[in-house]
């Protein structure tokens, strides 16, 4: 009967979506201007900051990397993003184990060879906490990166998908996501189509795994979409800015 709520007979799920589709996204660059690149990402009611800073000096000249590039990744959850205050914002288990698989996903995409005995940093914090974080927080560090002018392989879409009554459910929201089925974040370069994260949650069926890894790429696919509509939007506003108009 659980699953009746998540997804009704008659394949609609609680807030109207089919479950091949994603919740209304909204992107924007250049949103801090203290950064060398920043990006603001909503993702249904999932909203994600992410700043970039660098290549600088590397801070700690014991991690320094002769061949590529140091690259640091933080993430953390405001103490308002959830309903719940939050005591530990960043640091947590959670916290640390996104961090890393963002750096794993990151360190795929970027030149890193360019940028010998450097480092670069990428800050990343849900402001609000509505399912997907992981694949939100993701999409929102691409475009910081490419604000500040890093030089990628190509861009790092994400898309987290659930399974339900035999139906894979592309971008869970929360509700979704606390029903406790089985969750793939995926992570891809579109271009390529190669894997850059890949983090399954609960146990599924190798049976199924085709039905909800096939729509998790499509779900990258359709956001990477809009990343690349962000970016040529935005830079149709920067252009004319530096040339005077």
């Amino acid at each position: 009967m659980a699953g009746l709520e998540i997804l009704s007979p008659e394949g609609l799920r609680l807030d109207g979506r089919r479950p091949h589709e994603l919740r209304k996204i909204v992107c924007r660059l250049g949103v801090f201007k203290q950064a060398d690149g920043s990006a603001y990402i909503e993702m249904g009611n999932t909203k994600a900051l992410a700043t970039v800073y660098g290549p600088h000096e590397v801070t700690i000249k014991s991690k320094m990397l002769h061949h590529r590039v140091l690259l640091n990744c933080q993430f953390s959850m405001a103490t308002f993003s959830t309903g719940e205050r939050k005591k530990r914002p960043k640091g947590d288990r959670r916290s640390t184990e996104t961090s890393m698989l963002m750096k794993r996903a990151f360190e795929a995409a970027i030149l890193t060879q360019l940028y010998p005995r450097s480092q670069i940093d990428i800050y990343v914090q849900i402001l609000q906490a509505d399912g997907s974080n992981q694949s939100a927080c993701i999409n929102a560090a691409t475009l910081a990166l490419i604000d500040a002018g890093i030089p990628m392989k190509d861009y790092v879409s994400a898309c987290t998908v659930s399974f339900v009554n035999d139906k894979p459910l592309m971008d869970i929201n929360y509700l979704e996501e606390s029903f406790g089925g089985p969750k793939l974040s995926l992570a891809l370069l579109p271009k390529s189509g190669n894997i850059v994260m890949f983090q399954m949650d609960s146990r599924l069926h190798v049976d199924n795994l085709d039905k909800v890894l096939d729509l998790a790429k499509k779900g990258c696919t359709d956001i990477h979409v809009l990343q690349r509509q962000t970016v040529h939007e935005f830079s149709q506003e920067y252009l004319p800015s530096l040339n005077g108009n």
